[in-house]
């Protein structure tokens, strides 16, 4: 039926690309976790809270391959591994900031 109809609408292809990455458990987290400057792999998950080792390994997987957040290893001893926000990353802060400010003045606390 919707072939039918010239006036059918369709999703933007940004916003489902970006709901795809940012839609995922904690990818959201963690990038404005980082806003506030680099961080070890136990640092952020102190202060995320709530998230498994595996999966923080996961996201950050992930955000590294899309270019939003880079691994940095610094020799040692001992070897230290850090992450930080990209370019890419940091330009994701201002939406990010506008989510917060919605959510705080628009979900329950407990949503």
């Amino acid at each position: 039926m919707a072939e039918d109809c010239p006036d059918h609408r369709s999703c933007d292809g940004a916003l489902v690309r970006v709901f795809g990455l940012l839609g995922k458990r904690w990818n959201g987290v963690i990038i404005g976790t980082l806003a506030t400057g680099s961080a070890g792999f136990a640092e952020l998950r102190r202060a995320i809270g709530g998230i498994s080792d595996s999966m923080l390994s996961d996201r950050l997987t992930e955000l590294a391959a899309t270019g939003l957040v880079r691994r940095e290893v610094k020799d040692g001893p001992p070897l230290s591994v850090s992450y930080h926000l990209s370019p890419r990353g940091a330009a994701l802060l201002p939406a990010l900031d506008a989510l917060a400010k919605w959510a705080a003045e628009h979900l329950p606390a407990d949503c």
